[in-house]
């Protein structure tokens, strides 16, 4: 452990909130179960019930990215950081992003179309609308989890199995993914807590503390083979050195791990998720929004990655407006603000 923090609650503490206020009244509340634990599963802190099971989504693509580099698919390929930051990524679209999947595919011999994730809008706006001024339709390239399946498809070529349904449970490649999700959060998967994620892809329910866990020993290494305590460093690096390929412009886990210079590394995931982890302070830290709002995600994990200490000044200023955020009308008139109820720890 790294040096102490601000004190924290026992387990078993209620939910945190994030409240919405239009003008001084609170007008929508978003409770939060939370929880940090370390490198040896000991769990430091609890909001609400840390043994809640929930769908990672996206958050755990850098768990899932560990065959990537155990396989030896990313030497054989060449990866830089910012493919393999892609790999763990839910990016936003932008030409920087199409262009670095496009080049990966291309230099294994695969094309957009090979993927198997479907195409959906960019998530960065101007880019999406330029799109549209252009007459194009998105391609699997655009989709947030194109540089994950880049990755997958890596793996089968590499090891020389047949591409096609490479999203399929019982296809080698996922049953790669599970093991390593397995082995680094420390669960067995039941068959009934497999379900299909956005981008075609399994997705499994697991304890939070499970999740929070597998992040502490992602970045300690702590009680994993020394290979996969090696590639899990290794892609903590990428994501923190490359953080824009991640999400990208205007993106709170780019934003965020830009302010912390490296000493965290965070992740979104679908229906009000969100993950992190430090070397530092040998913590992985896994939080859900209840009612699934994203809004309230960034939030709440900005909030306590400030109260870790995690920020410095210029950090917490620098993310400051994606935390405490402001509610603007369709005039941009300032009604409201959304953040965290006090005393929210």
């Amino acid at each position: 452990m790294g040096k102490p923090f601000a004190p924290l609650p026992a387990p078993g503490a209620r939910p945190f909130i994030v409240e919405v206020k239009r003008g001084t009244q609170v007008e929508s509340r978003h409770p939060v179960i939370a929880t940090i634990v370390d490198g040896d599963g000991k769990t430091l802190a609890a909001w609400g019930d840390p043994q809640a099971s929930i769908f990672p989504r996206s958050s755990n693509k850098a768990i899932q990215a560990l065959p990537l580099v155990e396989s030896g698919a990313a030497d054989a390929f060449s990866l830089s950081q910012s493919e393999l930051a892609m790999a763990c990524a839910s990016h936003g679209g932008e030409l920087r992003h199409t262009e670095t999947a496009g080049a990966w595919l291309a230099r294994i011999g695969l094309k957009s179309d090979d993927l198997e994730c479907g195409a959906h809008w960019p998530y960065h706006e101007e880019t999406a609308r330029q799109i549209a001024r252009d007459g194009r339709a998105p391609t699997p390239l655009h989709n947030n989890c194109s540089g994950k399946h880049c990755g997958m498809v890596s793996v089968a070529t590499h090891l020389r199995e047949d591409i096609r349904g490479y999203v399929l449970p019982d296809h080698p490649v996922q049953r790669r993914v599970t093991a390593a999700i397995e082995d680094v959060c420390g669960v067995k998967i039941a068959p009934e807590h497999f379900a299909t994620d956005g981008c075609s892809m399994p997705t499994m329910a697991i304890p939070l503390h499970n999740l929070a866990w597998g992040f502490a020993r992602f970045v300690t290494g702590t009680g994993l083979a020394p290979e996969r305590a090696q590639a899990a460093k290794r892609l903590a690096a990428a994501v923190a050195a490359e953080p824009f390929f991640v999400a990208g412009t205007g993106r709170f886990c780019t934003a965020v791990m830009q302010a912390g210079k490296g000493r965290f590394i965070a992740k979104t995931g679908a229906e009000g998720v969100y993950t992190a982890a430090s070397a530092e302070l040998g913590l992985g830290i896994a939080l859900k929004v209840l009612d699934g709002t994203a809004r309230a995600a960034q939030t709440a994990l900005g909030g306590l990655l400030e109260h870790l200490e995690l920020l410095d000044v210029s950090g917490r200023e620098q993310i400051r407006p994606l935390v405490e955020q402001p509610l603007n009308n369709w005039r941009g008139i300032n009604v409201g603000s959304i953040g965290l109820e006090p005393p929210a720890f």
